[in-house]
This record gives structure tokens, C-alpha cells and sequence, in this order.
């Protein structure tokens, strides 16, 4: 039924064109290119008719959402992912049974991604305008900026899917590191803004080289790039750690290998979602609030003061001594969340012991010493695969909450994101370049 309601809409909404060739590297690199360029050009479009008085309420989350505050792409990625998130518990939930590894299955859930995207984007533009969180200049702005954010909602959408057909990677992953790269790159290196005192360049590393010329030096300054270097190493060698399962290929003998799987399982997009959710809570606590139910706590200033949104806040090191228990509480529903994302990314990107075994067997793969079959395959995955699903969830989860809790420079989840998901790029364009170089190996490394 709902199939059948949904269909005749789909049919309405705009798409992009899948290539019916396999694109090569060049291309790919050149569409990666300029969606990059579109998406920093869309960031300094200013948002027609806000206020001068308004306050980021979402600044802990804005490098994640890939968003940039005062501008059309005030919202970034987040209604795509907030769409992603009620997907995923309906679909793991069961209450939509879709199989993804079939096509038709496949292409209606993108549809419906889509359309929700597309929803939320207006929502949480509404949201933000009407609650005063996005203040206008005068009232008769306040369509007109919803307009404007709907706009650059819906423009993301489209980008996210330019880049998933003819790019490489996601747009949500280029998004997110284009987005913290620069406020490191402002943060560590401006030297034509001001800080608090005249005179003393913004930047971290010139103001601490202005101190320490003026012999005041200040190492405290340095915390954030300490920080941001120790996430980056962390990640990087949680990244590197996999079990690897030997096989063999029963048509030939003596052909070995093993296939990895990694530790982080699920990659960082437990993180992501997780981050989606928060930000969610803190919108619907605004709204709640503005309709006089504050039923999810109190906001002011642009900031959660009490109730559930509150202690879903993103807490600082001084939060750890004033207030210890709502610092507990948020890291673990941050962690837990994290788990249950990584559980339902693995059953959905069809990368469980089911799915897994299914692929290895239809390869001709096989485990040396056991039985060539596709039940013993999954049996043997299922000792490993929910494992490190449920641990490598739990690892993210507590990396991105320590990282924030230091002020690293990027924003510590920022950064642990930015890590996954330039490691991960690389891996494939590497595998591309390769592909290209070496055409015979498009058929072995799975290429088109």
C-alpha cells in the first residue's frame, strides 16, 4: 500500500541522471571538483534579511552538519541524515520490509530518502525560523527566509547525489570535510582577524608566536591543535586495526588470501547519525518550548538551559566540574546510540554475516579446513562480524565524546569523521586509478 502511494510522488521529484557507462577517474576527480567549489560558493550566500542579533544554537554540531550558520546552507547535510535515521529504524524495525539487496526494494528506499530529505529541509527551516533561533531583521522576512533555507536544503540534496552517481565518495562525507578543514585551517592559521584584544592575531598559531615575541607566551592556546593532532593519531590507528579471515579459492590450489574486517565495522557513520539526533532533540525542544509544551527542557540564548536538551548538550571540560552527572548521562547516550546505529548500518548496507557469506561463497571462496558452504561461512562471520559491529560502534562513540570534551580544533567529533572519511576516500580513489591504469583488474576489485 504504501509502495503504490508513494510511487506516483517519486515520479514528480527531480533526479539526477545515473551514467550508463563506468566513469572514469578523471571524470569522477572533475565532478568531485566542482560540487566542492559549488558547496564553499552556496556557504557565503548570506541569508536574506537575518538579524543581526542571532545566535548559533547548533555551533557544537556545525562542523558535523556541514552547515554554515547565516547562510543558505544553514542546515547542511542534517535533514539528509535525519531522513536516514527514520529509515533505518523503520526498516530495522521491520515496519517497512524492504530487502535492499533487491533493486526495486533498493530504489524505493532512495526515494523515500529523498522525499523525507526534502520534508525535513522545510521542517527544520520552519523550526529555526519560527522559533527565533534564525531571528529576522523584520517579520515579513520570516517566509522569505524559510524560502531561502528550503532552497539550500534542497540544493544539498541534489549535490549529495551528484556526487554519489558521478563522484567519489558521498557528498555527506566531502560536505563534512570540507566544512572542517577550513575552520582549521581559520582557526589555526587567520591572521587577519582580531582576537578579543586589539591588536593580537585570531589565529592560533600567529597569536601564540605574537606572545611569545612579546614575551607573554601562553601555552594553554596550543590545546586545541594538541588535541586535534592526539584525535588524529587515535583514529588513525583505530582505522589501521582489522581481523583477517584466511580464505581460499577452491578452483585453484594453493590460492590464498584473507579477507579484513575492520575494526571500525561500521565506518563513522554511527557518529553522524547520532549527531543528527541530538541536533533533532535540541530543534524539537525549541519548538515544543515556542508552542508553550517545553516538554524536552528550556532554551535560551540559543542554548538548552534544563530538561532532556540540556543534558543532550555537548558538554565542555568545565562541564565535567560543575555538573559530572550530565556529563555521564550524555556520553553514555551518546555511546549507546552510536551501537545501535553501527547495528543498524551493517544490516542495512548489506554487509552482515548473511550477506557476507553469501558473496564469498558466490566467489568460490573458501575457509581452509572447513567446509565449502554458505551456512558454515556465516556461522564463522557471526563469531566476528556483530562483534566488532557492536565494539567498533562503541569506539567511535567514545573517541567523537572525548574529542568534543577537549575543544579540539575542528571540533573533536569534526575531526574523527574527517580522518574516516578521507582514510576511506583515498582507499578508493586509489582502487579507481588503478582500475584505469590496469583495466583487467576492473572485474577481480569489483569495477564496472
Amino acid at each position: 500500500m504504501l509502495k503504490e502511494a508513494l510511487l506516483p510522488i517519486f515520479s514528480f521529484l527531480p533526479q539526477v541522471r545515473s551514467p550508463t557507462y563506468r566513469v572514469p577517474f578523471k571524470e569522477k576527480l572533475k565532478w568531485t571538483g566542482v560540487i566542492l567549489i559549488l558547496y564553499f560558493i552556496l556557504t557565503q550566500i548570506p541569508l536574506f534579511g537575518l538579524s543581526a542579533t542571532s545566535v548559533d544554537q547548533f555551533a557544537q554540531l556545525r562542523a558535523v552538519m556541514a552547515g554554515s550558520f547565516g547562510s543558505i546552507l544553514t542546515l547542511g547535510i542534517g535533514p539528509i541524515v535525519s531522513a536516514s535515521i527514520i529509515l533505518q529504524l523503520l526498516v530495522g524495525g521491520k515496519i517497512l520490509n524492504l530487502d535492499l539487496s533487491q533493486p526495486d526494494d533498493k530504489a524505493f528506499f532512495q526515494g523515500t530518502q529523498k522525499l523525507l530529505a526534502i520534508i525535513f529541509t522545510l521542517f527544520e527551516g520552519g523550526v529555526l525560523v519560527l522559533t527565533g533561533a534564525l531571528s529576522a531583521s523584520s517579520p515579513e522576512f520570516v517566509w522569505i527566509m524559510i524560502l531561502q533555507i528550503t532552497i539550500g536544503g534542497i540544493l544539498i540534496i541534489f549535490l549529495d547525489e551528484v556526487i554519489s552517481k558521478w563522484g567519489f565518495g558521498s557528498g555527506v562525507g566531502l560536505f563534512i570535510v570540507a566544512g572542517v578543514a577550513s575552520q582549521i585551517i581559520v582557526g589555526a592559521f587567520n591572521p587577519l582577524a582580531t582576537s578579543v584584544s586589539p591588536g593580537v592575531p585570531s589565529g592560533i598559531i600567529p597569536q601564540f608566536i605574537y606572545l611569545l615575541t612579546t614575551s607573554q607566551p601562553d601555552f594553554t592556546i596550543l590545546i586545541p591543535i594538541i588535541s586535534l593532532i592526539a584525535v588524529f593519531l587515535v583514529v588513525v590507528y583505530a582505522e589501521s586495526l582489522r581481523v583477517e579471515i584466511p580464505l581460499s579459492f577452491g578452483g585453484v590450489k594453493g590460492a590464498r588470501g584473507k579477507y579484513p574486517l575492520k575494526f571500525i565495522y561500521a565506518s563513522n557513520m554511527p557518529v553522524i547519525l547520532t549527531s543528527a539526533l541530538l541536533l533533532n532533540v535540541q530543534l524539537f525542544a525549541a519548538m515544543f518550548q515556542k508552542l508553550g509544551f517545553p516538554i524536552l527542557g528550556t532554551v535560551s540564548n540559543g542554548r538548552a538551559v534544563s530538561g532532556l536538551a540540556y543534558y543532550l548538550t555537548t558538554p565542555t571540560l568545565s562541564t565535567v566540574m560543575t555538573n559530572p552527572l550530565a556529563v555521564l548521562f550524555y556520553a553514555l547516550v551518546f555511546v549507546g546510540a552510536c551501537i545501535l546505529f553501527a547495528w543498524l548500518w551493517v544490516e542495512l548496507s548489506n554487509i552482515g554475516p548473511k550477506d557476507v557469506a553469501k558473496q564469498l561463497h558466490g566467489m568460490g571462496m573458501q575457509i581452509p579446513g572447513h567446509r565449502s558452504s554458505r551456512t558454515h561461512f556465516e556461522r564463522i562471520l557471526k563469531k566476528y562480524i556483530p562483534a566488532i559491529t557492536v565494539m567498533g560502534g562503541a569506539t567511535v562513540g567514545l573517541l567523537a565524546f572525548g574529542a568534543d570534551l577537549t575543544g579540539s580544533l575542528g571540533g573533536g567529533t569534526g575531526v574523527l569523521l574527517t580522518v574516516g572519511i578521507v582514510y576511506k576516500l583515498y582507499e578508493e580513489i586509489a582502487q579507481e586509478q588503478l582500475m584505469d591504469m590496469h583495466p583487467m583488474l576492473r572485474n577481480f576489485l569489483g569495477g564496472n
